[in-house]
């Protein structure tokens, strides 16, 4: 499995990389979506982990955009500002079903990321 997380917070990210490559999942890590959608050109991911709210483009557009030119890339949303009306307005749109709070807790992401990848359609 090889995932690509994306989150403005580079500690936060950086250290969820880490603790998922501790635990086998080989797992990039950017701050911006502009860089994901060029690291997405270089490597192929089984699943894309997005920040809601990161600056210049929104999770929601970054997933689109990342789905028309890798449509078999699966994903999971994550949010600091709770899970409540911004993301069932936004995941409507964008496809998904559900969001994970930050901070995230390890266990419950590979749980979701395993289930992501088991599901037909596979978008969180």
């Amino acid at each position: 499995m090889k995932i690509l997380l994306v989150d403005d917070e580079k500690e936060l990210v950086s250290t969820l990389a880490e603790r998922l490559e501790i635990r086998g999942i080989d797992a990039d890590w950017v701050t911006s979506g502009e860089e994901a959608l060029k690291q997405a050109e270089l490597t192929f991911y089984d699943l894309a982990v997005l920040d809601i709210k990161i600056p210049r483009i929104s999770g929601f557009s970054l997933k689109r955009q990342l789905q028309e030119k890798h449509p078999e890339m699966k994903f999971i949303f994550m949010t600091g500002h709770g899970c409540g009306y911004d993301f069932e307005t936004g995941s409507a749109e964008a496809g998904a079903e559900d969001c994970l709070a930050k901070p995230l807790d390890i266990t419950i992401l590979i749980e979701k990321l395993n289930e992501v990848l088991k599901a037909p359609g596979g978008a969180l």
